[in-house]
């Protein structure tokens, strides 16, 4: 039973994401008493469902579920607090200007087969290895990172542990994991595949919602790890009502497991006393006591903000300061009044995910306006119609469209004002090159910039994942060195958002890392 409002509690969780939901729940089943504290009046994050347009309701930022595994959804029951899903085993289809669309995953390749036999057969072979090289990793996204040099039994432990289950693979896999691991995503497709819209479709992959391009090295170890959360199973799922019915559904378990939650509790900072965590002070100036309080807000919010530079040695700081964390994922809503025609592309392909990727260079030349503070004119664009699935969603014979565009630096040349209508208009056209009639069908439309999802989310630059995905802000150094197993510098805050290990997307394996780190130390 949670204490009454105004008294000590064991544990504060500020941020009431999917991670910091996820997190609260392990740390009451533990027998810890739990306050959630969420500045929105709606709990979830970025992860919520919301009114964009009358009659008409999206997916915030992500919107499909695929990387929280299915074992931490049976943990938290959460099927009991309501989740059920629209959409199961969603497929892909990569679209083609000329109307020879490619659909495909790991379940049904046979429109590849179709298009090209040699690519099809390099395909099976493909995801059977991704399988393979995502099952010896994903262990190491449900682990604390252990810290090197440190002479503890657990960290050799867990060490050892990674060591055996890479091992594990035999010869072949594991030179080739050591050989690919650091490579650029497209000279991996360029060994594999002859198809330029194939290589597109699996390029995307790599590279969405980060500040990377195919070229930059690094991005198949992106792929690996999106393989790795699902232990190489790429399920695409749409959840009846949004993501945010996940989110209520997370919100659910907790209340179970004896959280207290409270929203509209903006929490301004994080109370220190004697070097170690005290509890917080809310943005009203109401003072509420915990030993451990633990943050779901980005890193540099966390300690720049919350914690504040005094508690914190002019090292790490610097450290926390130049952590890249700057999005370049834009969100485009329409509200159609009708169904959209993609000539070549049936109706029931519109239940599931379109890329428009159309080669590995095509993605490329869309990042390269980013280095130089613009919006690509060209975009990387990966489509729902989620309206398709959950009628609910849109009133009758409307529809949703909901669109994830790469790139759109946080930043930009002349500001975001002055650019909005161009950019969403880039948008529309390059999809009326596959879908000729869509903006006749076009009601309303939302934009949601980094900079926007900076502002009404409470993220840092903007980026989804609170901080790049790249290796050097990867595993034992993510966020930074210093703060590496759910810790602050300071006794008693942790972490346990999408900015520490393993990463981000709506996973929770954050979540529930840091709540078992916590937990363990108390014990």
């Amino acid at each position: 039973m949670s204490p009454a409002r105004g008294s000590t509690y064991d544990c504060i969780v500020v941020g009431g994401g999917h991670n910091g939901l996820v997190c609260a729940t392990y740390l009451a089943r533990g027998g810890r008493s739990v306050l959630l504290l969420e500045a929105a009046e709606q709990l979830g994050g970025a992860a919520v469902t919301r009114e964009f347009a009358p009659g008409f309701s999206v997916s915030a930022c992500a919107h499909l579920l695929h990387l929280m595994p299915a074992a931490l959804r049976r943990e938290l029951d959460l099927a009991r607090h309501g989740l059920t899903l629209a959409g199961d085993d969603v497929p892909s289809t990569a679209l083609d200007t000329d109307g020879r669309h490619l659909t495909f995953g790991p379940r049904d390749p046979g429109g590849l087969r179709a298009r090209a036999q040699a690519d099809a057969d390099s395909y099976a072979a493909w995801q059977a290895q991704l399988q393979r090289l995502a099952g010896a990793l994903h262990p190491v996204l449900s682990t604390t990172p252990p810290r090197l040099g440190n002479a503890s039994w657990r960290d050799r432990a867990t060490l050892l542990g990674l060591g055996l289950g890479v091992r594990r693979l035999g010869r072949r896999d594991m030179r080739e994991l050591l050989r690919i691991g650091a490579m650029c995503v497209h000279d991996l497709l360029e060994e594999h595949f002859d198809l330029p819209l194939l290589k597109g479709a699996l390029a995307l992959d790599a590279v969405l919602g980060s500040n990377l391009g195919p070229r930059s090295p690094g991005t198949v170890m992106s792929l690996l790890y999106r393989a790795a959360a699902t232990r190489g199973a790429e399920v695409l799922q749409q959840p009846r009502g949004g993501l945010g019915a996940l989110s209520a559904a997370l919100a659910g378990a907790a209340r179970a497991a004896g959280v207290e939650i409270r929203t509209g509790a903006a929490v301004a900072r994080i109370s220190v006393r004697e070097d170690r965590a005290a509890g917080v002070v809310l943005a009203t100036g109401e003072e509420i006591a915990a030993g451990t309080v633990v943050s779901n807000a980005d890193p540099k919010t966390t300690f720049l903000k919350l914690l504040g530079s005094e508690h914190l040695d002019a090292g790490f700081v610097r450290r926390v300061a130049q952590l890249r964390a700057r999005g370049v994922a834009a969100k485009v809503h329409l509200a159609l009044e009708r169904l959209p025609e993609f000539p070549g592309l049936g109706a029931a392909a519109l239940r599931g995910r379109l890329l428009v990727a159309p080669s590995s260079d095509y993605i490329e030349r869309a990042y390269n306006h980013s280095k130089y503070g613009e919006f690509s004119t060209a975009p990387m664009l990966e489509v729902t119609v989620p309206s398709m699935a959950d009628a609910g969603l849109a009133p009758p014979g409307a529809h949703v469209m909901s669109v994830i565009v790469q790139y759109a630096p946080h930043t930009i040349t002349g500001g975001w004002d002055a650019q909005r209508e161009r950019f969403t208009a880039a948008v529309i056209d390059t999809l009326a090159a596959y879908a000729p009639g869509l903006r006749a069908s076009i009601r309303a439309s939302e934009l949601l910039t980094p900079a926007d999802i900076e502002q009404q989310f409470r993220i840092s630059g903007g980026h989804w994942h609170h901080a790049e995905l790249a290796l050097d802000q990867f595993f034992m150094v993510r966020p930074v060195a210093g703060a590496a197993q759910y810790h602050a510098p300071v006794r008693g805050v942790f972490l346990c958002g999408a900015g520490c290990h393993p990463g981000g997307g709506v996973m929770g394996l954050a979540g529930r890392n840091a709540a078992r780190q916590v937990l363990r130390e108390a014990a």
